[in-house]
């Protein structure tokens, strides 16, 4: 059974910082990371895919960054500079699967 977990939410300031980890059963490529609020569509953050190529949507650019570790089957979303919107739960996919997601609040 193909499994996916995220872990490393939690509540932090402006500005600060949080670690994400998505540790799958398979290594997934590519491996996505999204995020969504409530009343809102699900967003596309962040790719890495095998050979730690990476691509991030233009409102994380420049603070959030992929990278993934093979051998740990895990995937990580470095998250720097953060601000009240990037308030969100968020969710690793690989192909169909979707892990249970994780809370990150910032607060102002």
């Amino acid at each position: 059974q193909v499994q996916i977990k995220e872990s490393g939410g939690g509540l932090v300031q402006t500005g600060g910082s949080l670690r994400l980890s998505c540790t799958t059963s398979i290594n997934f490529s590519p491996t996505n990371w999204y995020r969504q609020t409530p009343g809102k569509q699900r967003e596309l953050v962040g790719s890495i895919i095998r050979t730690g190529d990476t691509k991030y949507a233009d409102s994380v650019k420049g603070r959030f960054t992929i990278s993934r570790d093979n051998a740990k089957n895990t995937v990580y979303l470095q998250m720097d500079s953060l601000k009240p919107e990037d308030t969100a739960v968020y969710y690793c996919n690989g192909y169909t699967y979707w892990g249970q997601g994780t809370q990150v609040t910032v607060s102002s």
